[in-house]
């Protein structure tokens, strides 16, 4: 029987769930969340980078 690789599963966070934890680079620099952020209200955006397949505003 060949074996088998485990894929990790990701769901989208629901109203009310603890954010995710991740790490990214951005145009300020490297972010750790929500490390960087303990005790602040912070509100995430994100949008699909310009003159991309999913950036329908581009065409």
């Amino acid at each position: 029987m060949p074996e088998t690789t485990p894929t990790a599963t990701f769901t989208m966070p629901r109203l009310g769930d603890p954010a995710p934890e991740f790490t990214a680079v951005t145009t300020q620099g490297d972010i750790s969340f929500p490390g960087d952020y303990a005790g602040r209200w912070v509100i995430l955006f994100s949008h699909p980078s310009d003159f991309t397949p999913v950036c329908t505003s581009d065409s």
